[in-house]
Parts: structure tokens; sequence; C-alpha cells
């Protein structure tokens, strides 16, 4: 994209499931070291919109559909793996590798994104659970640790690459309030070193405690709020 601090632009573009529009007209831009929140109804959207960043759900219509220097209405399936490289993402119910610990489960992430180096990778585990205050858990299997401390590693395994944008979906979905607003500061935190972070959510009490900019889901429609 011409401006390199613009990340995101979508021009009338409607998102479907299963061939069912589900967003019309979305109209967005979305620039470096932003916060986003999503707001909305169950089954208004959100989930959909942030799919669509990632090729999950196709954009079949619209002006512009670009993210990164990706194309999403013209993308090949090659192509798919490479964007969702430059994307980290972090799941409600946490989609962690179960048999494994922590550290062998953020190793797995790396090697299968191209990472070859021991070292490297040592390094790598070592810098983000660090960066999400759990430098002491790798030798955990996820069963032994709280809710919290599970979200803590899925943002974790979604910073390994370092990406240029968070999308979290529903991250505190699952949380007590104390441990879900732990939840929301760090992936404030991690705005504030300059990734774009784009987050649904039920609960508008963050928007207080840490303004963003609010994108707002009714009747197959998304608007900004001022």
């Amino acid at each position: 994209m011409e401006n390199e601090n613009l990340l995101i632009k979508y021009v009338g573009v409607d998102i479907c499931q299963s061939d069912i529009v589900v967003l019309k007209d979305v109209n967005l831009e979305v620039k470096k070291g932003e916060f986003l929140y999503l707001i909305g109804r169950v089954g208004s959207g959100k989930s959909s919109l942030l799919k669509s960043f990632y090729a999950e759900v196709p954009i079949l219509s619209g002006e512009q559909a670009l993210i990164f220097d990706y194309d999403l209405k013209e993308l090949k399936r090659r192509e798919i793996p490479f964007l969702r490289r430059k994307l980290g993402i972090v799941y409600q119910d946490f989609q962690l590798l179960i048999d494994r610990t922590v550290h062998d489960n953020l190793a797995f992430v790396l090697k299968a994104t191209g990472w070859k180096n021991k070292v490297e990778i040592e390094n790598r585990i070592e810098d983000v659970l660090t960066q999400v205050g759990m430098s002491t858990k790798g030798y955990k299997m996820p069963h032994q640790l709280s809710g919290g401390e599970q979200q803590r590693i899925v943002i974790a395994r979604a910073l390994l690459n370092s990406p240029e944008i968070i999308l979290a979906d529903e991250p505190t979905g699952h949380l007590d309030a104390e441990t879900g607003n732990e939840i929301v500061q760090l992936l404030v935190s991690i705005k504030d070193q300059g990734t774009t972070v784009i987050m649904s959510t039920h609960n508008l009490g963050w928007l207080q405690s840490y303004p963003g900019r609010v994108l707002h889901f009714e009747n197959e429609k998304m608007s900004e709020e001022s």
C-alpha cells in the first residue's frame, strides 16, 4: 500500500459466511499502532471480519480489500500461509496442544513457520514468554495453568513471528474480571510497542479503561463510534 502506516484498507466490502452475507459495505482503514474494539451482539459479524483478514472467510465483492500488500479478493491459496505469518491470532478457547509443554507448543509453531536454528528458536521462546510475564512456565503442561495463564501463552504464541497486527477474538470471554483486565492491559502494552491490536469483546468496560477506536456491528453493518 502507498502509505506504509496503513495496514488494512476495505472499501465497499461484503463479507459472507456459507454464501450468506453477514456484513455489507464495510469501509475501514487500520494504521500501524492502533487499538480497535469490535462491539456487537453474537452473530453480528465481528468474528467474520477478523477471519476475513486471514482469509478464512472469503471476500466475494467490494471495491478494495487490502491487508499489507495482499489483495484479499485476488489472494491465491499458496499465499495464505505467508499472509498469516504477518498476523498474530488470539483465540477465546486457547487452542493449545494439550499433549506438550508450553515450550513445545511455541517451538512447534516456530518450526512450522520455517525457523530451523535451535538457538534462535530458544531465544525467541524466551523473549515472548518474558514479554507476557510467563518466563518460568515453559515446562508446564497447558492443563497445569490457570485460564489467565493459558491466555498469556496464547498471546505469546501470537507474538512469535513479530506480527504487525494482533487479532484477538473475545480474549477475555472465559476469564474472570480481574484476570480479563490483566489480559487487556497486556494487549495494550503490546500496542504501545507499535503492534496494531484488533479485539472483539462484549465487555464495554474496557472501552473506558483503555480507550481505542470502536467499531459497532449491527444489522449487517459496521460503523465507527466517534
